[in-house]
Protein backbone atom coordinates (compact mmCIF):
# COMPACT_ATOMS: atom_id res chain seq x y z
CA UNK A 1 0.00 0.00 0.00
CA UNK A 2 1.13 3.56 -0.49
CA UNK A 3 1.36 6.51 1.81
CA UNK A 4 0.67 10.04 0.70
CA UNK A 5 0.21 13.59 1.83
CA UNK A 6 -1.93 16.53 0.82
CA UNK A 7 -3.80 19.44 2.30
CA UNK A 8 -6.59 20.00 -0.23
CA UNK A 9 -10.16 20.11 1.05
CA UNK A 10 -13.40 19.26 -0.71
CA UNK A 11 -14.75 22.75 -0.13
CA UNK A 12 -11.84 24.71 -1.58
CA UNK A 13 -8.97 23.64 -3.83
CA UNK A 14 -6.16 26.17 -4.25
CA UNK A 15 -5.63 27.74 -7.66
CA UNK A 16 -2.13 26.27 -7.83
CA UNK A 17 -3.28 22.71 -7.14
CA UNK A 18 -6.17 23.03 -9.58
CA UNK A 19 -3.90 24.37 -12.29
CA UNK A 20 -1.37 21.57 -11.76
CA UNK A 21 -4.02 18.89 -11.92
CA UNK A 22 -5.61 20.41 -15.03
CA UNK A 23 -2.20 20.33 -16.68
CA UNK A 24 -1.83 16.66 -15.74
CA UNK A 25 -5.23 15.85 -17.23
CA UNK A 26 -4.37 17.59 -20.49
CA UNK A 27 -0.97 15.90 -20.67
CA UNK A 28 -2.22 12.38 -20.16
CA UNK A 29 -5.21 12.49 -22.50
CA UNK A 30 -7.91 9.84 -22.54
CA UNK A 31 -7.21 6.15 -22.20
CA UNK A 32 -9.44 5.07 -25.07
CA UNK A 33 -12.00 6.13 -27.63
CA UNK A 34 -15.14 7.95 -26.53
CA UNK A 35 -17.93 7.12 -28.95
CA UNK A 36 -21.56 6.07 -28.89
CA UNK A 37 -22.24 2.35 -28.82
CA UNK A 38 -25.59 1.36 -30.27
CA UNK A 39 -25.65 -2.30 -29.22
CA UNK A 40 -27.32 -3.56 -26.04
CA UNK A 41 -28.45 -0.15 -24.84
CA UNK A 42 -29.21 0.01 -21.11
CA UNK A 43 -31.59 2.55 -19.61
CA UNK A 44 -31.06 4.43 -16.35
CA UNK A 45 -33.28 7.17 -14.95
CA UNK A 46 -32.20 9.13 -11.90
CA UNK A 47 -34.20 8.81 -8.69
CA UNK A 48 -34.43 12.16 -6.93
CA UNK A 49 -32.75 12.19 -3.53
CA UNK A 50 -34.02 15.57 -2.33
CA UNK A 51 -34.73 14.57 1.25
CA UNK A 52 -35.26 16.75 4.30
CA UNK A 53 -32.46 16.71 6.87
CA UNK A 54 -32.59 14.36 9.82
CA UNK A 55 -33.52 15.66 13.24
CA UNK A 56 -30.41 16.95 14.94
CA UNK A 57 -28.64 17.63 11.64
CA UNK A 58 -25.58 19.75 12.24
CA UNK A 59 -26.65 21.92 9.30
CA UNK A 60 -30.34 22.39 10.11
CA UNK A 61 -31.00 22.64 6.37
CA UNK A 62 -30.45 20.41 3.38
CA UNK A 63 -26.86 19.30 3.02
CA UNK A 64 -25.09 21.76 0.73
CA UNK A 65 -22.76 21.20 -2.23
CA UNK A 66 -19.32 20.53 -0.78
CA UNK A 67 -20.73 18.40 2.02
CA UNK A 68 -21.21 14.63 1.70
CA UNK A 69 -22.91 13.60 -1.56
CA UNK A 70 -26.61 12.77 -1.38
CA UNK A 71 -27.76 10.00 -3.73
CA UNK A 72 -30.30 7.23 -3.95
CA UNK A 73 -29.15 3.63 -3.45
CA UNK A 74 -29.60 1.56 -6.61
CA UNK A 75 -29.92 -2.19 -7.11
CA UNK A 76 -29.82 -4.43 -10.18
CA UNK A 77 -31.82 -7.64 -9.87
CA UNK A 78 -31.26 -10.96 -11.65
CA UNK A 79 -33.51 -9.94 -14.56
CA UNK A 80 -31.43 -6.84 -15.23
CA UNK A 81 -33.98 -4.36 -13.89
CA UNK A 82 -32.68 -1.30 -12.08
CA UNK A 83 -34.40 0.14 -9.00
CA UNK A 84 -33.60 3.23 -6.95
CA UNK A 85 -34.24 3.87 -3.26
CA UNK A 86 -34.08 7.57 -2.28
CA UNK A 87 -33.10 8.45 1.30
CA UNK A 88 -35.92 9.49 3.59
CA UNK A 89 -33.68 11.99 5.35
CA UNK A 90 -34.31 10.24 8.66
CA UNK A 91 -31.69 7.54 8.27
CA UNK A 92 -33.75 5.19 6.11
CA UNK A 93 -34.63 4.48 2.50
CA UNK A 94 -37.95 5.14 0.79
CA UNK A 95 -39.88 2.67 -1.38
CA UNK A 96 -38.14 1.52 -4.52
CA UNK A 97 -38.66 3.18 -7.89
CA UNK A 98 -38.09 1.39 -11.20
CA UNK A 99 -35.21 3.15 -12.92
CA UNK A 100 -34.16 1.13 -15.98
CA UNK A 101 -33.53 -2.23 -17.59
CA UNK A 102 -31.12 -4.41 -19.64
CA UNK A 103 -28.42 -4.49 -16.92
CA UNK A 104 -28.30 -8.30 -16.70
CA UNK A 105 -24.86 -8.57 -18.34
CA UNK A 106 -23.21 -5.76 -16.40
CA UNK A 107 -20.36 -6.60 -14.03
CA UNK A 108 -19.91 -3.29 -12.18
CA UNK A 109 -21.91 -0.06 -11.87
CA UNK A 110 -21.02 3.08 -9.95
CA UNK A 111 -22.50 6.56 -9.62
CA UNK A 112 -20.45 9.60 -10.64
CA UNK A 113 -20.77 13.30 -9.85
CA UNK A 114 -19.31 15.29 -12.74
CA UNK A 115 -19.76 18.86 -11.49
CA UNK A 116 -19.12 18.61 -7.73
CA UNK A 117 -22.67 19.61 -6.76
CA UNK A 118 -23.09 16.68 -4.37
CA UNK A 119 -25.41 14.63 -6.59
CA UNK A 120 -24.60 12.03 -9.22
CA UNK A 121 -24.96 13.00 -12.87
CA UNK A 122 -24.72 9.51 -14.33
CA UNK A 123 -23.02 6.14 -14.02
CA UNK A 124 -19.98 4.26 -15.19
CA UNK A 125 -20.51 0.57 -15.87
CA UNK A 126 -18.45 -2.38 -17.10
CA UNK A 127 -20.39 -4.56 -19.55
CA UNK A 128 -18.84 -7.08 -21.92
CA UNK A 129 -15.33 -5.99 -20.98
CA UNK A 130 -15.97 -2.34 -21.95
CA UNK A 131 -16.32 0.68 -19.72
CA UNK A 132 -19.34 2.87 -20.51
CA UNK A 133 -20.60 6.19 -19.29
CA UNK A 134 -24.33 6.94 -19.21
CA UNK A 135 -25.78 10.28 -18.17
CA UNK A 136 -28.99 9.86 -16.21
CA UNK A 137 -31.85 9.59 -18.69
CA UNK A 138 -29.59 9.40 -21.76
CA UNK A 139 -30.78 7.35 -24.73
CA UNK A 140 -27.38 5.74 -25.34
CA UNK A 141 -24.47 4.32 -23.40
CA UNK A 142 -21.14 5.82 -24.43
CA UNK A 143 -17.97 3.72 -24.69
CA UNK A 144 -15.10 5.09 -22.60
CA UNK A 145 -12.64 2.24 -23.14
CA UNK A 146 -12.09 -1.45 -23.79
CA UNK A 147 -10.17 -4.16 -21.94
CA UNK A 148 -11.86 -3.59 -18.60
CA UNK A 149 -12.34 -7.33 -18.05
CA UNK A 150 -8.86 -7.29 -16.45
CA UNK A 151 -10.43 -5.72 -13.36
CA UNK A 152 -12.29 -7.57 -10.60
CA UNK A 153 -13.43 -4.42 -8.78
CA UNK A 154 -14.43 -1.08 -10.33
CA UNK A 155 -16.02 1.82 -8.43
CA UNK A 156 -15.96 5.56 -7.93
CA UNK A 157 -15.14 6.75 -4.42
CA UNK A 158 -15.70 10.39 -5.29
CA UNK A 159 -13.10 13.05 -5.99
CA UNK A 160 -9.71 11.58 -5.08
CA UNK A 161 -7.47 13.68 -7.32
CA UNK A 162 -8.57 17.14 -6.22
CA UNK A 163 -9.84 18.55 -9.53
CA UNK A 164 -13.59 18.53 -8.86
CA UNK A 165 -15.14 15.69 -10.84
CA UNK A 166 -15.37 12.16 -9.46
CA UNK A 167 -12.62 9.68 -10.29
CA UNK A 168 -12.60 5.91 -10.79
CA UNK A 169 -10.74 3.11 -8.98
CA UNK A 170 -10.09 -0.32 -10.50
CA UNK A 171 -8.34 -3.39 -9.06
CA UNK A 172 -6.72 -5.86 -11.44
CA UNK A 173 -6.35 -9.63 -11.07
CA UNK A 174 -2.89 -9.37 -9.50
CA UNK A 175 -4.19 -7.09 -6.71
CA UNK A 176 -2.90 -3.78 -8.04
CA UNK A 177 -5.22 -0.81 -7.49
CA UNK A 178 -5.35 1.86 -10.21
CA UNK A 179 -6.77 5.39 -10.24
CA UNK A 180 -8.35 7.01 -13.30
CA UNK A 181 -8.99 10.74 -13.01
CA UNK A 182 -12.30 12.04 -14.32
CA UNK A 183 -12.60 14.95 -16.75
CA UNK A 184 -16.18 15.76 -15.70
CA UNK A 185 -17.80 14.45 -18.90
CA UNK A 186 -17.43 10.68 -18.58
CA UNK A 187 -13.92 10.55 -20.04
CA UNK A 188 -10.91 9.42 -18.02
CA UNK A 189 -7.18 9.96 -18.00
CA UNK A 190 -4.71 7.11 -18.34
CA UNK A 191 -4.38 5.17 -15.12
CA UNK A 192 -2.14 5.88 -12.14
CA UNK A 193 -0.87 3.07 -9.93
CA UNK A 194 -2.08 3.38 -6.34
CA UNK A 195 -0.36 0.28 -4.96
CA UNK A 196 -0.25 -3.50 -4.83
CA UNK A 197 -1.64 -6.01 -2.33
CA UNK A 198 -5.26 -4.90 -2.65
CA UNK A 199 -6.39 -8.47 -3.39
CA UNK A 200 -6.29 -8.87 0.40
CA UNK A 201 -9.70 -7.19 0.44
CA UNK A 202 -13.08 -8.76 -0.27
CA UNK A 203 -14.94 -5.44 -0.23
CA UNK A 204 -13.77 -1.90 -1.03
CA UNK A 205 -16.08 1.11 -1.10
CA UNK A 206 -16.41 4.80 -0.34
CA UNK A 207 -18.29 7.94 -1.38
CA UNK A 208 -17.22 11.00 0.53
CA UNK A 209 -15.29 12.15 3.59
CA UNK A 210 -15.26 9.93 6.69
CA UNK A 211 -12.59 11.70 8.74
CA UNK A 212 -13.79 15.31 8.68
CA UNK A 213 -10.82 16.73 6.79
CA UNK A 214 -12.74 17.46 3.58
CA UNK A 215 -11.05 14.78 1.47
CA UNK A 216 -12.76 11.64 0.20
CA UNK A 217 -11.86 8.33 1.85
CA UNK A 218 -12.43 4.62 1.29
CA UNK A 219 -12.89 1.57 3.51
CA UNK A 220 -11.73 -1.96 2.77
CA UNK A 221 -12.62 -5.30 4.40
CA UNK A 222 -10.02 -8.06 4.48
CA UNK A 223 -10.68 -11.79 4.32
CA UNK A 224 -10.63 -12.12 8.13
CA UNK A 225 -13.48 -9.61 8.47
CA UNK A 226 -11.47 -6.59 9.60
CA UNK A 227 -12.54 -3.23 8.17
CA UNK A 228 -9.84 -0.65 7.42
CA UNK A 229 -9.98 3.08 6.73
CA UNK A 230 -7.81 4.66 4.04
CA UNK A 231 -7.90 8.42 4.44
CA UNK A 232 -7.76 10.40 1.23
CA UNK A 233 -4.87 12.81 0.73
CA UNK A 234 -6.17 14.86 -2.19
CA UNK A 235 -2.98 13.97 -4.08
CA UNK A 236 -3.72 11.91 -7.18
CA UNK A 237 -0.16 10.53 -7.26
CA UNK A 238 -0.55 9.10 -3.73
CA UNK A 239 -4.29 9.27 -2.99
CA UNK A 240 -4.37 7.38 0.34
CA UNK A 241 -2.59 7.52 3.66
CA UNK A 242 -1.64 4.33 5.52
CA UNK A 243 -4.60 2.25 6.63
CA UNK A 244 -6.20 2.52 10.08
CA UNK A 245 -8.19 -0.33 11.67
CA UNK A 246 -11.89 0.35 12.18
CA UNK A 247 -12.99 -2.98 13.65
CA UNK A 248 -13.55 -6.70 13.17
CA UNK A 249 -16.59 -8.90 12.55
CA UNK A 250 -17.51 -7.40 9.17
CA UNK A 251 -17.65 -10.81 7.47
CA UNK A 252 -21.27 -11.03 8.59
CA UNK A 253 -22.02 -8.92 5.51
CA UNK A 254 -21.98 -10.03 1.88
CA UNK A 255 -22.05 -6.47 0.53
CA UNK A 256 -20.73 -3.09 1.68
CA UNK A 257 -21.58 0.02 -0.31
CA UNK A 258 -21.51 3.78 0.15
CA UNK A 259 -23.54 6.18 -1.96
CA UNK A 260 -22.94 9.16 0.33
CA UNK A 261 -25.13 10.68 3.02
CA UNK A 262 -28.30 8.73 3.86
CA UNK A 263 -29.51 10.69 6.90
CA UNK A 264 -28.65 14.10 5.36
CA UNK A 265 -26.45 15.31 8.21
CA UNK A 266 -23.55 16.26 5.94
CA UNK A 267 -21.43 13.14 6.68
CA UNK A 268 -21.10 10.13 4.41
CA UNK A 269 -22.52 6.79 5.60
CA UNK A 270 -22.10 3.07 4.91
CA UNK A 271 -24.76 0.52 3.95
CA UNK A 272 -24.21 -3.17 4.73
CA UNK A 273 -26.23 -6.20 3.64
CA UNK A 274 -26.03 -9.38 5.68
CA UNK A 275 -26.33 -12.93 4.39
CA UNK A 276 -30.05 -13.12 5.19
CA UNK A 277 -30.75 -10.11 2.97
CA UNK A 278 -31.27 -7.57 5.75
CA UNK A 279 -29.88 -4.07 5.27
CA UNK A 280 -28.08 -1.97 7.89
CA UNK A 281 -26.96 1.64 8.02
CA UNK A 282 -23.72 2.75 9.68
CA UNK A 283 -23.97 6.50 10.11
CA UNK A 284 -20.75 8.41 9.59
CA UNK A 285 -19.38 10.36 12.56
CA UNK A 286 -16.72 12.48 10.87
CA UNK A 287 -14.18 11.09 13.36
CA UNK A 288 -11.34 9.07 11.82
CA UNK A 289 -10.72 7.22 15.10
CA UNK A 290 -14.30 5.88 15.10
CA UNK A 291 -15.84 6.70 11.71
CA UNK A 292 -19.16 4.88 12.19
CA UNK A 293 -21.87 4.87 14.82
CA UNK A 294 -23.59 1.62 15.83
CA UNK A 295 -25.58 0.00 13.07
CA UNK A 296 -29.29 0.63 12.50
CA UNK A 297 -31.47 -1.83 10.60
CA UNK A 298 -33.12 -0.15 7.61
CA UNK A 299 -34.28 -3.20 5.64
CA UNK A 300 -35.86 -6.29 7.17
CA UNK A 301 -35.00 -8.61 4.28
CA UNK A 302 -35.22 -9.23 0.57
CA UNK A 303 -32.14 -7.23 -0.38
CA UNK A 304 -30.38 -10.37 -1.65
CA UNK A 305 -32.57 -10.02 -4.73
CA UNK A 306 -30.01 -7.53 -6.00
CA UNK A 307 -26.80 -8.87 -7.49
CA UNK A 308 -25.43 -5.31 -7.75
CA UNK A 309 -25.83 -2.43 -5.28
CA UNK A 310 -24.40 0.99 -6.02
Amino acid sequence: MVKGSGVNTRRKVTRVAAAALTAALVATGTSAAFAADASGSRSAAKVAADAKPAAGSKFGVRAQPGDAPVNALYGVDGKGDLYGYPPTGEGGLDSRIWSGDNWQNTSFVTQVDQNADGSSDGIWDVTGGKLYYTSWGAATNTVVGSGWNIYNRVFSAGNLGGAGADDLLARDGSGVLWLYLGYGNGKLTTRYKVGSGWNAYTEITGKGDLSGDGKDDIVARDSSGVLWLYKGTGNYKAPFASRVKIGSGWNTYNKLVSVGDIDIDGITDLVARDKSGALYLYKGTGNAAAPYASRVKIGAGGWNTYRLLF
